[in-house]
């Protein structure tokens, strides 16, 4: 593809390094997407959020199709300019929100119609009005229209899914043909079924998609479960093309994924955290709503990319979430993901330096000790 390509640099066993070129920027792999859900990283500026070092942010179908509008957000110009972002953009296909946050209608072969969870307005979502809202928006990374079933389901259940989600994957296609320097994705789905899961990836890896995300995880199974499918999948999908597990999620889930392969994740879970006054740490989570940092005079964490973790008390953080001042939320929020970009520039050099099973036992020891040690 013109302006679209991915080259791995280094590996590390199934971990591996790289970089995915776009005409707005690089993506160091692997990497992890700040949750912009609504042309927003809540509590965060886009300029203070690349400036912890992400090269992209993910945005979704479902919200901005309900509010502003993909239209509106079009003819003003597109969501790069609409949000004062200028690196790329990843678009979640809406799939997941109608099955989890609208009032669900009605499912078949044309795709869902809902109502909003905002307004109970009706609407369509079929394969080709998703890649339309997609490219109103201007994203460089689609993702396509797929049905995602929650778990645990039946084999049926799971399996209709899936061959849905396969034609629908073959519309998206269609409609977004290949325009320069942007990239249409696939998703595996199948739920916890490895026969399903393998039928989903072999299918879609005969289409050649530019990338591949796996989805229908993150969704309240065990790490084991989710852990499984992936090796179960990693197998069959091409090795020259990035691999991106969907709504994953705690630092411990992304350094075992890496380790089998993953390039990309995106969570809420930082910034959610931060939200609600709990702070991601290489010391593990830390509630600072805990008494005992009332008169903690230490920062947070010295070592930290964020001056938000080194230069104030916890002492002041635990004031600020107490008192529930905005200042609190935004702090807390860019501590979380300082850490969790600092998390991935660890990952990437230890792949590059043959050494990721030593730096994930690091990691998984310092989270070991603690708050009460940290």
């Amino acid at each position: 593809m013109n302006g679209f390509a991915f080259s791995i640099t280094a590996r590390d066993g199934a971990a591996r390094t790289g970089e995915i070129v776009t005409p707005r920027g690089p993506i160091r792999t692997p990497a992890f997407m700040p949750v912009g859900t609504a042309a927003t990283v809540k509590a965060m500026y886009p300029g203070e959020v690349a400036a912890l070092g992400a090269d992209i942010v993910l945005a979704n179908t479902y919200h901005l199709m309900l509010r502003p509008g993909a239209e509106r957000i079009a003819a003003l110009g597109g969501l790069h300019r609409f949000m004062n972002w200028s690196r790329p953009i990843l678009t979640d296909s809406g799939g997941f929100q109608v099955m989890s946050l609208a009032n669900l209608r009605k499912i078949d072969e044309n795709g869902v119609l809902f109502r909003s969870h905002i307004d109970g307005a009706a609407h369509e979502l079929s394969p080709e009005r998703a890649i339309e809202i997609q490219n109103l928006l201007g994203a460089d990374i689609v993702m396509q229209l797929d049905e995602c079933v929650a778990l645990p389901a039946s084999e049926a259940v799971t399996e209709k899914a899936m061959r849905l989600s396969l034609r629908w994957a073959e519309r998206c296609q269609r409609a977004f043909g290949r325009p320069d320097g942007r990239a249409l994705f696939a998703i595996v789905q199948g739920g916890a079924l490895e026969d399903t899961r393998i039928e989903s990836a072999k299918a879609l890896a005969s289409m050649d998609f530019p990338g591949y995300a796996i989805g229908g995880l993150a969704v309240g199974e065990p790490q084991d479960v989710m852990l499984r499918m992936i090796e179960t999948v990693e197998p069959y999908l091409p090795s020259e093309r990035p691999r991106y597990l969907m709504g994953v999620g705690t630092p411990d889930d992304i350094a075992k994924s890496v380790e089998r392969g993953i390039d990309m994740f995106d969570c809420v879970m930082p910034t959610r955290a931060g939200r609600h006054g709990l702070a991601f740490t290489r010391f593990g989570k830390i509630n600072l709503r805990n008494a005992k940092h009332a008169d903690d005079v230490r920062p947070l964490d010295e070592k930290s990319s964020s001056p938000a973790a080194r230069d104030w008390s916890r002492a002041y953080l635990h004031h600020l979430v107490k008192a529930g001042e905005i200042l609190g939320m935004m702090m807390l929020t860019a501590i979380n993901l300082a850490y969790y970009q600092d998390l991935m520039a660890t990952l990437r050099a230890a792949i590059a330096a043959g050494r990721l099973s030593d730096a994930i036992g690091e990691i998984r020891e310092y989270w070991a000790r603690g708050e009460a040690r940290s």
